[in-house]
């Protein structure tokens, strides 16, 4: 549900986005070819869709990870409800899956601009899922290295938006 909500919220703002940018463009002769009035690219709406494909693709892979960090984070859990091994083992095939696919991850051609910085986030962010993925594979796994990393990412990517006059976004709050 929080998926849906945070998604159908993003959704929200970027269609507001769209709807309140104001229109630079300057009326052009009917001499310039199409060469000339090349479409300007709306960075905003821009960084929206990679925050959007961003979530999409690390929840396509992280389900078996979020239900076992669910079951291990649950306050009065019975001992049946506590995650088992399996679940473990399904939880780091999971997180390896992710950073796989983080570190194949390319930033869209209209964001060359904020390529390197947003390399950078996506690079913190899969070494998070590798650490975690990692973490898993012991018997007293521990998370705190992989929690800094995705912060650290997240600070990165929320410096891109800021710089754009965007909200920092939470990708942790979409994919968790």
């Amino acid at each position: 549900m929080k998926k849906f909500l945070l998604l159908f919220s993003a959704l929200t703002m970027a269609i507001g986005l769209t709807a309140c940018s104001s229109n630079d463009d300057v009326k052009t002769d009917k001499k310039e070819t199409k060469e000339e009035a090349a479409p300007k690219v709306d960075i905003k709406k821009e960084l929206v869709k990679f925050y959007m494909d961003l979530g999409n693709k690390i929840n396509a892979k992280d389900a078996d990870l979020n239900a076992y960090v669910a079951k291990a984070t649950k306050e009065d859990a019975k001992p049946e409800e506590l995650p088992t091994a399996e679940d473990k083992v399904k939880a780091s095939e999971a997180a390896a899956a992710v950073a796989t696919e983080l570190n194949n991850y390319q930033v869209p051609a209209e964001l060359n601009d904020k390529k390197a910085d947003l390399e950078a986030a996506i690079k913190d962010f899969a070494a998070s899922y590798q650490t975690k993925a990692d973490e898993l594979k012991k018997d007293a796994p521990n998370l705190d290295a992989a929690t800094a990393s995705f912060t650290q990412g997240e600070e990165k990517l929320g410096k891109v938006f800021e710089s754009e006059k965007l909200l920092p976004p939470s990708i942790d709050k979409q994919v968790n």
